[in-house]
């Protein structure tokens, strides 16, 4: 089972502004958030999402091929999300639509370039 997962920043404050109204509107809390990370959850043994400076105090950079996927629960909130995302900074690489038969999704990155996809299972 998947813990948590965590992309790097390396402005926090402007990570967290981002992640906050996205976090907030998939339904999340924020668990924590101190000098050098914040986290949110969806609750006690659900997977967590943290966004942190890099601990080697190294510049953070983007993982290629990497990837965090939420998942929605509908197609519309896939739309509303992805709209959001991009309305806080984030750029498309995806719009949202079809992919195959039973997955419709909307790729997009953050404000540090991480890539980041909404998806609803059909």
């Amino acid at each position: 089972m998947i813990s948590y997962l965590m992309v790097g920043t390396n402005d926090l404050a402007r990570a967290v502004k981002f992640f906050a109204a996205l976090m907030d509107a998939m339904g999340a809390t924020k668990v924590y958030e101190s000098e050098a990370s914040a986290g949110w959850g969806w609750g006690i043994g659900t997977p967590m999402f943290i966004v942190a400076r890099p601990y080697d105090k190294n510049a953070a950079t983007v993982g290629n091929g990497s990837m965090v996927s939420f998942g929605i629960d509908s197609k519309d909130k896939v739309d509303s999300l992805y709209a959001q995302a991009l309305a806080l900074g984030g750029t498309s690489e995806g719009e949202p639509g079809l992919r195959g038969d039973t997955l419709y999704a909307a790729y997009f990155r953050d404000l540090d370039g991480n890539k980041f996809n909404f998806i609803c299972y059909l």
